[in-house]
């Protein structure tokens, strides 16, 4: 019976430490990483959604094109890659769709494959959705022509 009350007054002491430091620790001035208090409600930014009405040009020479379509319910696994049922060079042509360039179907030491390069297997890796977002940060950056 000893023993049971020793473990009830050590449980109800970590209680009451543990409440008392979370009282300490915002008293002390110190601030949350949400830049506001934690009681109050943290306001997030709009979320940007993925513009398909027109496909966007490219700010530079040779970058990963943007996905003009949505890719929310694709399977990108080491499994499946649902991009490739259109995409690949087998199924391109009937799909009507823009083939994977060579360089996926290149391995490691440059050998040519007959499928898809195992380091180019997750297309979001490099090609993400185009959305119509503002800039994050200011800048003067003009695309080449």
């Amino acid at each position: 019976m000893k023993k049971q009350n020793i473990i009830s007054l050590l449980a109800a002491f970590a209680v009451v430490i543990s409440g008392s430091f979370v009282v300490a620790q915002q008293t002390n001035g110190s601030q949350s990483l949400r830049d506001v208090p934690i009681d109050e409600v943290n306001v997030i930014d709009e979320v940007q959604k993925q513009d398909t009405t027109s496909r966007f040009g490219r700010n530079y020479r040779q970058p990963p094109p943007l996905v003009p379509h949505s890719i929310a319910q694709y399977q990108i696994d080491l499994n499946a890659n649902q991009c490739l049922s259109c995409h690949d060079w087998t199924n391109a042509g009937d799909r009507n769709a823009p083939t994977l360039s060579m360089t996926h179907y290149l391995g490691r030491e440059g050998e040519q494959l007959d499928q898809v390069a195992g380091t180019r297997w997750f297309c979001n890796q490099c090609h993400v959705p185009q959305a119509n977002a503002p800039t994050l940060v200011d800048n003067d950056f003009t695309p080449s022509n």
